[in-house]
């Protein structure tokens, strides 16, 4: 699976650096708290010195694996009753949700949204990543989802967001019939497990230090400093992960 390098918000990419640090996290493409994440992680490397070394993997994650490949529903009553809440009191947590994002500098409408199966979206993702596109592709679906308020839940939504990213629509079309990736977001799911993720954002710096939810940038910064300064050799086997702390709600 290919990693992207990141240094900074929508950077093009670049070259491949020997990086010394290396930054995964586990994130859904319906998830209001990884754009948040996401937008605050970006916040901490343009902070970090040594950002041109830091290589940020995107993992995948399912929110709700229930939903069935091509169903689709609207985001604000199916989370009322998931959580046993009237709609208005979802709503008003929406909101809340919102005036976080926008900080961020996203807009935000989540009474209005729709959720269905990411499958297919974190498929794409890994295809992105083996041509060097993971992070443009997971941005990409993101802000389609969140802030163009469009569906990344079949192939015919995916197909011209992923040809705006640089893919070419034939091996997209080809990889997501033939679900060449699956394995590989799968494994993503399983390593989550292990690791003890129970919702994303979720960051896992060398597989050493792990930040859960959406951490504010200076948590972030801090986590990137400190393996910066006890980089060494890889290792052969995970470590396990020691958290620190955690902020927001997965969903």
């Amino acid at each position: 699976m290919g990693v992207t390098p990141v240094a900074g918000r929508n950077r093009p990419v670049r070259a491949p650096v020997a990086a010394d640090v290396q930054v995964e996290v586990w994130s859904d493409v319906v998830c209001p708290w990884c754009y948040i994440g996401k937008r605050r992680l970006e916040t901490a490397l343009d902070r970090f010195p040594h950002a041109d070394q830091v290589e940020v993997v995107w993992r995948s994650f399912q929110l709700d694996p229930s939903i069935p490949e091509g169903h689709t529903e609207e985001t604000l009553p199916a989370l009322a009753a998931k959580y046993g809440a009237s709609v208005e009191q979802m709503r008003g947590t929406m909101a809340r949700v919102q005036e976080l994002a926008a900080a961020e500098g996203l807009d935000y409408d989540l009474a209005a949204g729709v959720s269905g199966n990411t499958l297919l979206a974190h498929e794409l993702v890994h295809l992105a990543a083996s041509h060097g596109l993971g992070g443009a592709m997971e941005e990409r679906l993101l802000h389609a989802h969140f802030e163009e308020r469009r569906s990344v839940f079949d192939v015919e939504s995916l197909v011209p967001l992923a040809v705006e990213v640089g893919l070419d629509e034939a091996e997209v079309r080809a990889a997501l019939a033939d679900r060449r990736f699956l394995p590989a977001v799968r494994e993503d799911v399983g390593t989550a497990r292990m690791l003890g993720a129970t919702g994303v954002p979720f960051f896992v710096v060398d597989r050493t230090y792990g930040a859960a939810g959406a951490q504010p940038a200076d948590v972030l910064l801090r986590l990137l400093e400190r393996a910066w300064a006890e980089r060494g050799p890889v290792q052969g086997a995970a470590p396990s992960v020691r958290g620190v702390g955690r902020t927001g709600s997965a969903r």
